[in-house]
Parts: structure tokens; sequence; C-alpha cells
């Protein structure tokens, strides 16, 4: 709760801040005027906006762990803002919004980022010692889950009690382990995989449980609400067993590719005024084709050509390798572009044409996918859909360099699958946009 409201007051205090120092100035000007009325009340608006999307993208309230990441990003969103404005105020010619306004309203609401990223750790804390796991499952899927809990959870839990199958059965009326160890631990959340299911007095002490307020879920369930995935053992079993957006719902479908072709267009917009400057810096740094054409696995399984900026050097681009940390055969200006994701920029032309979508399922070459469906014909599932320029995969999981990365990455596109819509879709694109501006990604 208090990271919800952690975010409101967020972008609430953004708004009142703006409009507050806008009616100031509007009031002690000579001669005063209409805020309201005037152009200026539109061009707060975007100076609002400006600082609420720098504030998400640079992780406040939620992301910013330590009081010194909060107040570099604090200053970071705050000083982007002004000096967004600032720019489009040096390309328009003219004062859009009053300098009391712009740079006041910055360094007003530097403390108040860090008080709202500090309600927010005090909300993540309270949410880690409410969301108390007792894991029922084998060993090697309890120590999974430990690690998947440390990484970047969607609600942060701890595992503070883990039994396996037989230990958590009940032999007689009078032996109930289950029970013990849940209140023993004050657990919040039990958890049973699939063999604890089957187990008739496991799940009855696990309704005792349910009776006394502790929630309990399966593991799968777990896994898509804790930690935005499914998990690998339930992937094979679960792959027919809901609903895909872009197949089921026709309505979505359109709009889906609406939004797509708009955004592509804006796109193209970017595209034109960067290939300049890409083009100069690879006369420098990155000598050698612009473009980087690769052949990757589509919807339905049909091929198309990859469009990307050239990062790597050109034998090394020829190769068609997994790219790894580091990867030598990627040169000092290519490393910016990926930096940057600049690189993607391109990718445009893709979506235009109906090749990619701007989110899905990130499209892998041919070879890879022959392999990877010779060894889980389920893989075969996430063709059903458009492949995207982004997806709830790459802000969750990132870069995948091998086949083990890229088996990592299904769990989080089979969530994808499962719960493909637009507002999901709306998040994952706020989700990199955050991921960009953070320098997460590759």
């Amino acid at each position: 709760m208090h990271r919800h409201v952690a975010r409101f007051l967020l972008y609430a205090g953004v708004v009142v801040a703006v409009v507050g120092l806008s009616k100031a100035h509007a009031a002690s000007a000579m001669p005063t005027y209409d805020y309201t009325g005037s152009f200026r009340f539109a061009w707060s608006i975007a100076y609002i906006a400006l600082l609420c999307a720098a504030a998400y993208g640079l992780g406040l309230p939620d992301l910013a762990r330590g009081r010194r990441a909060a107040v570099v990003a604090g200053a970071g969103a705050a000083g982007g803002g002004a000096l967004g404005i600032s720019v489009f105020q040096l390309l328009a010619g003219t004062a859009l919004l009053p300098r009391a306004v712009v740079f006041g309203a910055a360094v007003v609401l530097v403390p108040w980022f860090l008080l709202c990223a500090s309600l927010a750790r005090d909300g993540r804390a309270r949410a880690e010692g409410r969301d108390r796991v007792v894991l029922v499952a084998d060993r090697g899927e309890a120590m999974v889950l430990d690690d998947e809990l440390d990484e970047a959870p969607e609600r942060p839990a701890i595992v503070v009690a883990r039994l396996g199958v037989d230990e958590a059965h009940s032999s007689d009326e009078r032996s109930t382990p289950l029970l013990s160890a849940a209140r023993a631990a004050r657990a919040s959340v039990v958890v049973l995989d699939r063999r604890a299911q089957a187990d008739e007095t496991i799940v009855a002490q696990a309704g005792v449980l349910h009776a006394a307020g502790v929630r309990v879920r399966t593991l799968s369930l777990f896994y898509e609400q804790w930690l935005g995935k499914l998990p690998l053992g339930e992937l094979e079993r679960v792959s027919l067993m809901f609903d895909i957006g872009e197949l089921h719902r026709a309505r979505y479908g359109r709009v889906k590719r609406l939004v797509d072709v708009t955004l592509a267009g804006l796109g193209v917009v970017v595209l034109v005024a960067v290939t300049p400057l890409v083009v100069l810096a690879n006369l420098v740094a990155n000598r050698g084709p612009l473009f980087f054409r690769q052949a990757r696995v589509g919807k339905l399984g049909k091929p198309f050509q990859i469009v990307k900026f050239r990062t790597m050097a050109p034998a090394g681009a020829a190769s068609g390798e997994w790219t790894a940390e580091a990867d030598h055969r990627i040169t000092a200006f290519g490393n910016v572009l990926r930096r940057t994701h600049l690189d993607e920029l391109p990718q445009v032309w893709n979506i235009l044409r109906g090749e990619l979508a701007v989110v899905g399922p990130r499209p892998e070459q041919p070879r890879y996918v022959a392999e990877l469906v010779e060894k889980l014909p389920f893989y075969d599932l996430r063709h059903l859909v458009r492949p995207g320029l982004t997806g709830w995969a790459q802000v969750k999981f990132g870069y995948a360099g091998t086949e083990a990365d890229t088996l990592e990455k299904l769990q989080y596109e089979f969530f994808y699958l499962r719960r493909q819509s637009l507002s999901f879709d709306l998040r994952v694109m706020g989700r990199t946009v955050r991921s960009v501006l953070a320098r997460a990604g590759r």
C-alpha cells in the first residue's frame, strides 16, 4: 500500500508544483494574466508529463534502493524534465514557460522525490515482512525459487520455511507438519508444487491454514503473481490452456496493430533525424555498412529480414553467433548504439511492414529456432503472435546470449502470451522506457 501511495504522491506533487508556481507567476506578473486561458497552460501540462516520465524512467519512487540512489534519481528526473522543456523553448525561439516555473519546480521537486522514494522503501520493507512463504516442493525447486525472489520479483517475498512433500505429509490425525511449520514461521503464503497438490493430507492442512487467513497458491500461480513468469516445469503442461489475445480477441489485435503503426510512424521521424549522425560516427569508429540485416522467424514461423544499425565489425556481424557480454566483435561506436538502444531504431520499418509489433516475444534466428523446437516442442507457441521490438522477457530478464538464457526468457514470454492485452502492452512499453533511461538493458 505504501508503494502505491508513494507513486500517487509523487505524480500529484509534480502537478501541484508546476501548476502552483504557474498560477503564482500569473498572479504576480506585470501585467497579470489568466493562467488557464493562456498558451502557457498547455505547456505546463507538457512539462508535467516530462517530469513524470523522467521520474518513472529513472525508477522513482520504487526502484531507488538507497538514499544515495534516490538523490541521484531525484536530481536526474527534475533536471532532465527542466532540460527537456528548455530544449523545446530553444527550438521554439520563445519562452513557453517562465524560468521561475521551470527551474523553481525542479528545485522544489528534488526533496519531494526523495520523500516519496523513502515512503516507497518503507512500503517495500513492510511487504517483504508481510509476504512470508512456506514452500512445499522438491529441494531443487526450492533452491530455484530462492534465487528468483532475490532477483526482481513483481511482489517482494521471502521463503521462511521449506518442506519436501514427504516432510509435509501427515501420517495420522495428530501429525500436521505443514500446519506446525507455517505457524512457527508466521507464514502469510503457502505454496504447493504439483506433487504436494496431489497429496490429500497436505491439501487438508493447507485448507486449515486458508481458513485462518493464510493465502494458498499453486507453484505456477505463485510464479505468475509474485515473479511475472511461468515456472519451467509447467510450460508444456499449460501451453494450450489459455487464450492468447492476438488470436482469440479480434478487437485487441486490431487496436494493437493501430498502436504499432502510430508509434512506428513517430519512430520514422526520429530515425530520419538520427541517421545522419550515425553515418558520421560510423566514419570515425565503426567503418562498414550502415545497416545490419539478419533472418529471423516471425509470426506463424514465416522468416523475415530484421534491420538494425550495425554495431559489430563487418566480419563479426556476418557470423550469426550468440552475442556475449563485452563481445570483442562490437565496435566502440557500436557499444554506444547498444547501450542507448539506438541500434534497434531501424526496426520501425519492420513494424510498418507488419513483420514486427512494438511488444511481443523477441524474434530468433531460424537455426536456433529449429534447435529449440526439436528440444522443446511447445517452443513454437511463441510464433503464434507477431514478434516484438521489445517484450516482457526483455524488460524482466534482458539479453539472452545462450540457450539456457533463451529458456529462461521463454518463461516470461509464456506469461506475456497468457496475459496479452493492451494494458499489459502499455506496461511493457513503460518498463522499456525505464530500462533504457536507467541503462539497464544491453
